[in-house]
C-alpha cells in the first residue's frame, strides 16, 4: 500500500515529547498539506537524522512536507529551508514533491493519492480536564482522541514520559444522556477501559467525569473528576 506523513511542526519544549502516527486516508500532496494544516500543524519536515529514524518505521511511501519552490531548489512545507537532505541515489527527478521509501527521499507527481502521519504529544503540565482541552485548541488543535487500537498503541508509548499517574483523554462523560465521547466528534467504539471504569453509572452529582490513560501498568483508561490536574496529550484534531 502507497502512503503519506505529516507530523506536526509546533516548536518542543523540556515537558513536551512527540512521536510520529499514521492516519490511513489516501490523499495527493495538497490535499494532505491542506488536511494538516486545517486538523493538525503541517505536513512532516524532518530537520535530523532523529527525525529521519523515527519515520522510516513506516512502510511503503510516506509524504513529507518537501516541496520544489525553484531551480534545483526545495523548501518545507512550513517555510523552513531545507537543510537536511536525504535524497536517493538518482534523485530528485523532474517532478516536485517528496515521498520517504525505505529511508531515502524521492520525488514523485503531486497528483498521486497516498496515505499519512500524525503526531502526539505529552505535555507535562499539570491542569483539569478542561484546561487541558483549552491548551491543546490553542497550541495544537485538540485533546487525543483514541478511537482505534493503532492509535491506543502509539498513545502507550508516549505516555510512558508522563509525570503523573494518568494522563487526560479527549474523553468526556454526558450526565445528560449517559454517555462518553470524544470532543473530536468521533463515536465511542473502540475501548479500553480499566476493570470498573466507564462501563457503569457515573456519579455525576459532585462534578462531571473526564477519561485518563494510566500512564502505567497496562495503560488502561479510567474515568476520574474533571477538577484533577493531570499531564494530557494533544494531537491535531
Amino acid at each position: 500500500m502507497q502512503s503519506f506523513s505529516f507530523t506536526a511542526l509546533c516548536s518542543v519544549s523540556e515537558c513536551v515529547q512527540g512521536q510520529h502516527h499514521f492516519i490511513n486516508e489516501r490523499k495527493t500532496w495538497t490535499e494532505a498539506q491542506r488536511y494538516c494544516r486545517e486538523k493538525y500543524t503541517d505536513l512532516a519536515t524532518v530537520d535530523n537524522m532523529n527525525d529521519m529514524n523515527e519515520l522510516k518505521k513506516s512502510d511503503g511511501r510516506v509524504w513529507i512536507g518537501l516541496q520544489k519552490t525553484g531551480r534545483d531548489e526545495w523548501q518545507w512545507s512550513s517555510g523552513e529551508p531545507a537543510l537536511y537532505l536525504n535524497w536517493a541515489t538518482g534523485q530528485p527527478e523532474n517532478n516536485n514533491c517528496s515521498i520517504m521509501r525505505n529511508g531515502t527521499w524521492h520525488v514523485v507527481g503531486c497528483d498521486k493519492s497516498l496515505t499519512f502521519i500524525y503526531k502526539l504529544i505529552v505535555i507535562r503540565e499539570n491542569l483539569t480536564w478542561s484546561e487541558a482541552l483549552r491548551y491543546c485548541r490553542q497550541n495544537h488543535v485538540d485533546l487525543v482522541s483514541v478511537h482505534s487500537e493503532e492509535i491506543q498503541r502509539r498513545v502507550m508509548n508516549v505516555v510512558k514520559r508522563a509525570s503523573t499517574a494518568a494522563v487526560w483523554l479527549g474523553l468526556r462523560h454526558s450526565c445528560t444522556v449517559g454517555i462518553w465521547f470524544w470532543v473530536s466528534g468521533e463515536t465511542v467504539c473502540y475501548q479500553n477501559w480499566a476493570p470498573g471504569n466507564g462501563t457503569s453509572e457515573e456519579d455525576c452529582e459532585h462534578t462531571v467525569r473526564s477519561g485518563a490513560v494510566q500512564s502505567g501498568g497496562d495503560q488502561r483508561w479510567i474515568s476520574r473528576p474533571e477538577t484533577d490536574k493531570l499531564n494530557f496529550i494533544c494531537s491535531r484534531y
